[in-house]
């Protein structure tokens, strides 16, 4: 069965271009989508998700033709090597994440989806300059409190296993395609046939690619042990949160309590999507995206 991307068309028409930068003592893989900068309607610095890496936000991309969107692979995830100072932390991240920025796109606009927007937020309350702030699929209470609170502690059991049996055994486990597809299966909300075989297809192309078991048990631990809550209300900047509401890892009332804690916040809520925002309903998060921006409609294709 075809599991063909339905926004390979789109995408296929914006310009991409892999590079590489010394940051954080280390080498960082990140790609560029669109035209040059003189040339950009805004530069957007997008920090995917947990596990993910930057192939996950690109159907976001494939609808925001005109803009300038550098897209890293995290420390330790897809193409990007694991830091050499060590422990992946919240502290760690979001430090290399402000070397980046203002190794590659000072003043660009910073976007974070899911554990992104963990550590987009930190970034900027810790100092990052940037004129505006985007998170999608926001972390906005602690994942314990979730409705899905049981499967974070079975998930917290399954990282904890791969992290402490021996090497080839969790390793194995935590690259396990059968697991991996339940965790997809879980988070898909979309009837879709075509579209769950692609959201499918995605997470077993690059939900492993993972550096080692150290890294993504570090990643998992800061992913579970903060939310944006912390640093929102010391964002001074005008921030746009996109939230689902039926997200299974933060419910949508929290969402709206979490707009609620920064200074100056807008939260745009998208209907019948859950935690794949940016697979399921791109183009909504998208024209959401160009509305916070002011920038012109993307033309229909």
């Amino acid at each position: 069965m075809s599991s063909a991307s339905p926004y390979a068309a789109r995408l296929a028409a914006i310009p991409v271009e892999r590079r590489e930068v010394e940051v954080a003592g280390g080498t960082t893989a990140y790609w560029v989508y669109g035209p040059a900068p003189e040339e950009a309607a805004a530069t957007i610095v997008a920090v995917h998700g947990f596990r993910g890496e930057h192939h996950g936000l690109e159907p976001v991309v494939a609808y925001l033709p005109g803009v300038r969107v550098i897209s890293p692979d995290l420390p330790g995830f897809g193409e990007t090597p694991p830091l050499l100072s060590g422990g992946h932390d919240l502290a760690a991240y979001s430090g290399w994440l402000r070397e980046f920025v203002r190794a590659v796109a000072p003043g660009a606009i910073i976007l974070g989806h899911s554990f992104g927007s963990i550590v987009a937020s930190a970034a900027v309350a810790g100092g990052l300059q940037t004129p505006r702030l985007i998170l999608i699929n926001p972390i906005g209470a602690p994942a314990l409190e979730g409705p899905k609170g049981i499967l974070t502690r079975l998930a917290i059991l399954y990282y904890t296993l791969g992290a402490r049996l021996p090497e080839s055994i969790g390793t194995a486990l935590l690259r396990n395609p059968v697991i991996v597809r339940v965790m997809s299966m879980a988070m898909a909300k979309t009837k879709d046939p075509a579209l769950r075989r692609f959201i499918h297809a995605q997470h077993d192309s690059y939900f492993s690619r993972f550096a080692d078991r150290d890294v993504l048990h570090d990643a998992f631990v800061t992913s579970v042990s903060h939310d944006v809550r912390a640093f929102a209300g010391v964002i001074e900047v005008d921030t746009l949160l996109i939230a689902a509401q039926k997200d299974d890892i933060t419910p949508i009332e929290a969402e709206r309590r979490l707009a609620k804690m920064f200074p100056h916040a807008e939260l745009v809520e998208i209907a019948d999507v859950g935690h794949l925002i940016h697979y399921e309903t791109p183009a909504e998060a998208a024209g959401a995206i160009r509305r916070f921006l002011k920038l012109p409609v993307s033309p229909a294709r």
